[in-house]
């Protein structure tokens, strides 16, 4: 199936937006691809869903977001790549990493992330894409994007990210949120709307337990009137193919390519975000870098 629901919802008076997502079947395929351990399953399952809140959030059908939280924890760097409609696709440096449960029982996202830095990277095609960055400050990753609104946009934003896994390490439930306050918005609204994130709970309770993202909105909104502006579908989705990966080689400098080369054999990569493998030829690629160089140098003249 693979499809995750994005709905977006704004308050009467333009105050007052709000995003949220079930994710669960997106998560699901992250598994699938990734075979991940139980931690890594909340911890990538919490990115992806993240990236996709994030990334529905940009204004043109090119532009892409890429999360990177680059922790000290085992787990290493988790990379998600968004677009415009929140296909989103990811990776960690370790998918195995299993760490026992936290303090409060639950599985220790912040412990498999470690700290570090926050990198939101948002490439709209104009040249140099923006960078944003903060620290990780708990590594749960909700509170990590909270404080990378705070500091980097200077939007107030509340974020919640929640994955239930199963004992066979699959994304049993997996959902999230950002609902942020816009310019303009009356300080009466702070109370309410941090009385009804109370009242609303785990997010990843609410969606297996069978709640809709529009009972959520209503408890989130609570007495606050809003509409639902947006709602569309997305999922895992990889872009990949092979002459990205021909390309990329032919793209080596000199040496590099000229050793690759001399390795006399056929070069097999493997997508980091799907899995995916590509065998090129070493004829071919020695005819793609041609190409490349008589291309470069036809530019050059003109």
């Amino acid at each position: 199936m693979n499809k995750g629901i994005i709905k977006r919802a704004i308050s009467t008076d333009g105050s007052i937006r709000l995003i949220i997502t079930d994710s669960t079947e997106v998560v699901k395929e992250s598994c699938r691809i990734h075979n991940t351990s139980k931690t890594m399953t909340a911890v990538l399952g919490r990115a992806l869903t993240a990236t996709s809140l994030m990334s529905s959030l940009l204004k043109d059908k090119t532009d892409t977001l890429t999360l990177q939280l680059r922790g000290n924890g085992p787990c290493g760097s988790v990379i998600c790549v968004g677009d415009y409609m929140g296909n989103v696709r990811g990776y960690a440096d370790n998918m195995n990493v299993e760490l026992p449960p936290n303090s409060k029982g639950k599985l220790d996202v912040g412990g498999a992330v470690g700290r570090g830095n926050l990198y939101i990277i948002k490439d709209m095609g104009f040249g140099e894409p923006y960078v944003g960055i903060s620290p990780i400050i708990t590594g749960e990753i909700a509170e990590d994007i909270t404080e990378y609104y705070a500091t980097s946009e200077q939007t107030p934003t509340v974020c919640s990210l929640g994955v239930m896994v199963d004992k066979n390490n699959m994304c049993i439930s997996s959902g999230g949120y950002i609902l942020q306050l816009l310019p303009g918005y009356d300080e009466a609204v702070i109370d309410i709307i941090e009385e009804n994130v109370n009242k609303a709970g785990p997010v990843s309770k609410l969606f297996n337990d069978g709640h809709t993202c529009e009972e959520i909105m209503d408890i989130l909104f609570g007495s606050i009137k809003y509409e639902i502006f947006d709602e569309f579908d997305y999922g895992y989705k990889c872009t990949c193919n092979h002459e990205k990966y021909l390309k990329a080689l032919a793209s080596l400098n000199d040496k590099d390519f000229e050793d690759l080369i001399n390795g006399g054999k056929n070069i097999e990569t493997v997508c980091n975000f799907c899995g995916k493998k590509y065998e090129i030829e070493l004829n071919e690629l020695i005819s793609y870098k041609s190409s490349m160089k008589k291309n470069t140098t036809a530019e050059e003249s003109n």
